[in-house]
């Protein structure tokens, strides 16, 4: 008999090996070839990459710093994902006393009479009563790694949050500077159609100009006020969503100009496989996976025996006759072993739900590592290509300068018409509000990659 008890005990401990396995990263994710060639871009594993930078070297404009700071004390989604951490810092703690014995205290008292007598007997305990579950197949133990992973996700969330808000005051705070000098570009240009308009204005009084030609330019300068209109009513609406962002009710927001901010000479990104612990939302992912394996784990122990040892020790009163009344210590200790048997499908379900869950969670986890390298591909791309606009509009710009100087002349002398001089200032005004959109777009496709490379996330 002995023998037989301890061969089934053999076999438990050696099918509950798996219980006991801390969680691993799987070994098949998509990490070559996560990076496309990009010429812009330099790859180095020991340097510093983009996303080593703290934001306050990545901006060195201290007025975007300040509201930087400002953002992160007062966003309410950082604020949120602060007390996110601080819930799970006391689930953990909760989950690592869980191996401890419980102790409750449980006073009990009774007033009773016999035969109707007029003295009552007063009767009274004092019990202490313990309880202890000892972990025999991993059941608190993976609870405990679970709630640490838990830990770690929310962890990783709180960093997300912190990155994702750091690029969004960042963003808009460029958006505001380029639309700053798009406003700027239209109010000179407004300036300049309006003088063109009283001149031309002069000169039909004395029968140098047209009717048509001056009702065109009356026109297409309510089209240059419409448009600088527009670009107004897009400044107020971009600095109310920065005040939002910030925590802050809407208002005024002091800020530099586009010109006067810095880029890095350099974008190194550095190998595929450093996002797996440097972009949050990727190590968010796989603690939701080692969240799940333990859940695994959880449910196949669930299959094994618990054992609970209990007690009792306290003062009581009631030990002999009632008349008497004497008082004395009780004692008691139980063991208890369950061992499920039958339990109508519900272990072998949860089994199956927990696996299902565990690879669900692998899949969203190379999901996501396949969706931080598309983010970062695009924006290293994205910053290529704005550079190469920017060259293109401004060397744009400087030829069409000539032209539009050119044909204003022209126009004074009656070399040319009035619709060539407005093309070439039409086109004038659109290529320089491209530079500054172009400029813009570089700033902003920097910090998307400093954001997908999990820079600002400490």
């Amino acid at each position: 008999m002995r023998k037989l008890i301890y061969a089934l005990l053999g076999v438990v401990l050696l099918t509950s090996c798996s219980i006991y396995r801390k969680y691993e990263r799987p070994e098949d994710l998509p990490l070559d070839g996560l990076y496309r060639d990009n010429d812009s871009t330099a790859v180095a594993e020991d340097s510093l990459t983009l996303g080593d930078l703290s934001w306050e070297e990545l901006f060195q404009d201290t007025l975007l710093q300040n509201l930087i700071r400002y953002g992160l004390d007062n966003n309410t989604d950082m604020q949120v994902a602060l007390l996110r951490v601080d819930q799970a810092q006391a689930q953990l703690k909760a989950a690592k006393l869980s191996f401890l014995p419980s102790l409750t205290f449980s006073p009990q008292g009774a007033l009773s009479s016999t035969d109707g007598g007029k003295t009552a007997v007063k009767t009274y305990e004092l019990p202490v009563q313990a309880s202890w579950e000892i972990d025999l197949f991993g059941n608190l133990l993976n609870a405990k790694r679970g709630t640490q992973a838990v830990l770690l996700q929310q962890e990783a969330y709180k960093r997300a949050v912190c990155s994702s808000l750091i690029a969004g005051i960042a963003n808009d705070y460029y958006t505001l500077l380029m639309l700053d000098e798009q406003i700027e570009i239209s109010s000179e240009a407004l300036a300049i159609w309006g003088e063109q308009v009283r001149l031309m204005e002069s000169m039909l009084r004395v029968g140098e100009e047209t009717e048509n030609a001056v009702t065109q330019a009356r026109a297409n300068l309510y089209a240059l006020e419409a448009t600088h209109n527009d670009l107004l009513r897009q400044q107020r609406e971009a600095e109310n969503a920065l005040c939002t962002l910030l925590g802050m009710t809407s208002q005024s927001v002091q800020r530099g100009s586009l010109s006067e901010q810095v880029l890095p000479e350099e974008l190194i990104t550095g190998v595929p496989v450093r996002l797996l612990s440097k972009r949050p939302d990727v190590v968010q992912a796989e603690m939701t996976l080692a969240e799940a394996y333990y859940a695994t784990n959880q449910a196949r122990s669930a299959f094994y025996p618990q054992l609970v040892l209990s007690g009792t020790a306290g003062w009581t009163n009631s030990l002999g006759e009632v008349v008497t009344n004497p008082g004395g210590w009780i004692l008691s200790a139980v063991a208890s072993l369950a061992q499920p048997i039958f339990n109508r499908g519900k272990l072998v379900a949860n089994l199956r739900v927990s696996k299902d869950e565990e690879e669900i969670a692998k899949l969203n986890y190379k999901q996501t590592l396949l969706n931080a390298g598309e983010e970062v591909n695009n924006a290293l791309y994205a910053s290529a290509s704005a550079q190469r606009n920017w060259e293109i509009h401004t060397k744009q710009c400087t030829e069409l300068e000539r032209t539009a100087e050119t044909s204003g002349s022209l126009y004074r002398t009656g070399n040319a018409t009035y619709l060539e001089m407005l093309t070439a200032q039409q086109s004038l005004l659109d290529a320089r509000l491209n530079v500054a959109s172009d400029r813009f777009t570089q700033l902003q496709s920097v910090v998307n990659l400093y954001s997908a490379l999990g820079g600002g996330s400490e």
